[in-house]
C-alpha cells in the first residue's frame, strides 16, 4: 500500500467532505461527534488548542494522489481531563517512579464519552490495511515524540478486537443504555417493567412535573440563539457543582448548531409557564438517541430523571430510535430502564515496564467488568419474561 500519514494541526485543514466520507460513509450508522462540523466546532470555539492541554494533532493517511484513505481525531494531551477513561493512577505512579507521563497521544472526541469509530477509514477492500497503518502510525509517532503512550478511547467492539490483535492493549468499562423493544408509547414500556418498578416511574414521572411543568422538544433549525442562552446557564450551573469549570463554552453551541450536523441538535426544555427551569441536550445520529448535558436553575423532585432519561424514551418511541446512550457512569439509570453495556479502548504504553503493569492490571480490570454487567443486568426493573428482549 503506497500511502503515509500525515499530521496536521486542525481539523480544518482537511476537506470536510473527505474527513465525513471516513466518518460517517454509511447514513444508518451516522455519529454526529466524529464528524468534520462536531470536532471543528470544538476548535473553532477554543475548547481544545490554546492552553486547554488538548493540542490537536490529527491523523490522515493520502494516497500517493492525494486522496483521503483514512482520519483519526487525535489530540496530544498534557493532562488525562475531559476523556471519562480514567488512567490518572497508571500517571501517578509512573511519575512517582521518575517517569513522564504527559505528554501522551489521545485518539478520541474530547469531552464526550460516546462509542463509536475513532479509526475513520474509507470503506472498501483496503479498510483494514488503512486501519491498521493509522494505528502503526500512531504507535511510531508516540515513541519518536517521546510521548509516553497511545489511548484510543470509546472505540467500537470491532475496532477493539482488530486492534488487540495488533497487540494493542485492551480495556473495557460499562455504561447504561436504553433499547427500544419496538414500543408504539410509553405505556408500552412501561407494560414490561415489574409491577413496583412501573409505579416507581410513574411516580417519579408526576412528581418531576408537578405544578404544571411541561415540556418542549426542539430540534435542529428549531433552537434558536435565545434557547442555547438558556440551556448554557443550566449547563454553567450543572458544570460548576460537579467539576469546577465546564469543558465547554457558550460559543460552542452556537457554531455547532451552525455547523453541518446543526440537524442532530436535540434541545428540551421544561417550562414553568413560559419560562424555562431546566432543559437536557441530546444529539441524534442513525438510529440513536445521545444524552449529553443536562442542568436547571430551580429545585424539582426526579427533574433530572425526567429530563434525561424518561423524556429521551418517549422521544426514541415517537420517533422510532433503535436505543437511547445515555452517557457515563451512572448505576441509578439501571432502575430507569437503562441496562449495562460495554465500552471499550486500547492502549500503547511506551515503557515497557509500565506497559507491563499495565497490562496486569487490564486482565483482572475486564473480568472485574464482566461480572459488574452480569450483576446488574440480573437487577434490572425489566419483568423477568422479558429481561432476555430488553439485554
Amino acid at each position: 500500500m503506497r500511502a503515509k500519514v500525515e499530521v496536521v494541526a486542525r481539523v480544518a485543514d482537511v476537506p470536510a467532505a473527505a474527513w465525513d466520507a471516513c466518518a460517517n460513509p454509511r447514513p444508518a450508522t451516522f455519529n454526529p461527534f466524529v464528524a468534520h462540523g462536531f470536532l471543528k466546532a470544538l476548535e473553532d470555539a477554543g475548547t481544545v488548542g490554546g492552553r486547554t492541554g488538548w493540542t490537536p494533532r490529527h491523523l490522515v493517511l493520502k494516497a500517493q494522489s492525494g486522496d483521503i484513505l483514512a482520519c483519526a481525531p487525535c489530540y496530544f494531551k498534557s493532562h488525562s481531563q475531559g476523556e471519562y477513561v480514567f488512567d490518572y493512577g497508571w500517571a501517578d505512579a509512573y511519575m512517582q517512579a521518575g517517569g513522564r507521563y504527559y505528554p501522551k497521544m489521545q485518539i478520541a472526541v474530547p469531552f464526550t464519552p460516546v462509542p463509536g469509530p475513532r479509526l475513520l477509514v474509507c470503506p472498501g477492500p483496503a479498510s483494514a490495511q488503512y486501519e491498521a497503518a493509522l494505528a502503526a502510525a500512531a504507535v511510531d509517532i508516540a515513541e519518536r515524540r517521546g510521548l509516553s503512550g497511545v489511548h484510543i478511547t470509546f472505540l467500537t467492539e470491532g475496532e477493539w478486537n482488530r486492534l488487540g490483535a495488533h497487540g494493542l492493549m485492551q480495556r473495557t468499562n460499562q455504561q447504561f443504555h436504553w433499547s427500544n423493544a419496538g414500543y408504539g408509547t410509553f405505556d408500552d414500556y412501561l407494560a414490561t417493567l415489574a409491577s413496583r418498578k412501573r409505579k416507581d416511574t410513574r411516580k417519579e414521572r408526576a412528581q418531576a412535573l408537578a405544578g404544571g411543568l411541561t415540556v418542549t422538544w426542539l430540534r435542529g433549525r428549531e433552537i434558536t440563539e435565545a434557547h442555547w442562552d438558556t440551556f448554557f446557564t443550566f449547563y454553567m450551573e450543572t458544570g460548576s457543582r460537579k467539576w469546577g469549570r465546564p469543558y465547554l463554552n457558550r460559543k460552542f453551541f452556537s457554531l455547532l448548531s451552525a455547523s453541518s450536523v446543526g440537524d442532530c441538535c436535540l434541545l428540551m426544555l421544561a417550562k414553568r409557564g413560559a419560562r424555562a427551569i431546566g432543559g437536557s441536550f441530546h444529539m441524534i445520529g442513525g438510529d440513536c438517541l445521545f444524552g449529553r448535558y443536562w442542568g436547571a436553575v430551580e429545585q424539582q423532585p426526579f427533574l433530572h430523571f425526567e429530563m434525561c432519561y424518561y423524556q429521551a424514551i418517549d422521544y426514541a418511541i415517537h420517533h422510532k430510535l433503535a436505543r437511547v446512550e445515555a452517557g457515563a457512569q451512572g448505576e441509578h439509570k439501571l432502575a430507569r430502564g437503562y441496562l449495562p453495556t460495554k465500552t471499550y479502548s486500547v492502549h500503547h504504553i511506551v515503557d515497557p515496564a509500565l506497559a507491563r503493569a499495565v497490562a496486569r492490571f487490564l486482565e483482572r480490570e475486564r473480568q472485574n467488568v464482566d461480572a459488574a454487567c452480569e450483576l446488574l443486568a440480573e437487577q434490572g426493573p425489566y419483568r423477568k419474561a422479558t429481561t432476555r428482549d430488553q439485554a
